[in-house]
């Protein structure tokens, strides 16, 4: 859990509601705690989450379960449960 305020999901307004809706993660029905502590910026949000789709989906010659691996053994080495 975060220990910054932030902006649920059903509070959302204007472009925090639309950039919340093209995040919601399809296998748990919502938008993953990491963004949503950008929420009070969602400037910084809009960047996280690109930032996090070309690192996951546009490495060429490295397949996705790979980088998945790689991404678990940084958070697990870093003590996120992320």
């Amino acid at each position: 859990m975060a220990f910054i305020r932030i902006v649920d999901e059903a509070e959302a307004t204007g472009k925090l509601a639309e950039l919340y809706g093209a995040m919601v993660d399809p296998e748990h029905g919502r938008v993953d705690e990491i963004l949503r502590i950008h929420s009070l910026h969602p400037a910084g949000l809009e960047a996280h989450f690109q930032l996090y789709r070309a690192v996951m989906k546009s490495t060429p010659g490295l397949p996705r379960v790979e980088r998945e691996m790689i991404a678990l053994v940084v958070s697990r080495t870093n003590g996120c449960h992320y």
